[in-house]
């Protein structure tokens, strides 16, 4: 298993962070909060043999034909390393975990040292190698279609009182629509699910996705 060599536009990430918000090169940046544990699992993903790009202003890998395989994250809590299509992974021991209750296909190892890295390293490329060859063999997941979504009554009274937003919804791509619906049902209180949705408008009416406008403000 031949290592990659590390990408020299991937490389700031880990020195200053995602750029994304004004934390980033700064002590609080959550890139930074956690350089070793990252540092290892830059490592083994490169000895896994994937290829570094940077997507979404964070270190991705992706196999032979770029597919999408796994990308690296920060939080103020943990380091992730997530799996695209980590829903169909074996994962016999359970050290799995969903990003959301809603996720449908990815799935995340979380770490807070890099001895955690080390001790779970085996394990990690063992699911490499599995997305791999679920990428490889043209293997998808079955997500639910726009429809099986609930539509909270809240969402509904404006679409059917406001002709121009419910032509903007339905312009979205159904993966930003459904991240909306999902974002939009998940409050159990009214008027949280109605705050959610006046937050909301602008993006829809601009034609973008849930978190499209974090992207706007990079330089």
């Amino acid at each position: 298993m031949a290592s990659s060599a590390q990408n020299p536009d991937v490389s700031p990430y880990f020195q200053i962070g995602c750029g994304r918000c004004p934390r980033g090169g700064t002590p609080e940046c959550s890139v930074l909060l956690w350089p070793d544990v990252l540092v290892e699992l830059r490592k083994i993903l490169l000895e896994t043999g994937l290829k570094e790009v940077k997507k979404w202003s964070v270190p991705v890998y992706v196999n032979a034909s770029n597919k999408n395989i796994a990308p690296l994250g920060a939080f103020r809590n943990h380091c992730v390393i997530s799996f695209f299509k980590g829903a169909l992974l074996n994962d016999a021991n359970n050290v799995l975990e969903s990003p959301g209750s809603n996720s449908q296909s990815t799935r995340q190892m979380r770490f807070t040292s890099s001895e955690e890295v080390l001790k779970s390293k085996n394990a990690l490329i063992g699911f490499l190698k599995e997305v791999v060859e679920l990428e490889d063999a043209g293997k998808r997941i079955e997500f639910k279609k726009i429809q099986d979504y609930s539509v909270p009554e809240e969402f509904t009274a404006i679409l059917n009182r406001e002709p121009e937003f419910q032509k903007a919804f339905e312009a979205l791509t159904p993966g930003r629509r459904r991240a909306y619906l999902m974002h939009f049902s998940q409050p159990k209180q009214s008027k949280t699910r109605q705050t959610r949705i006046e937050k909301s408008r602008d993006n829809i009416l601009a034609g973008l996705g849930l978190n499209d406008h974090y992207r706007m403000k990079k330089p």
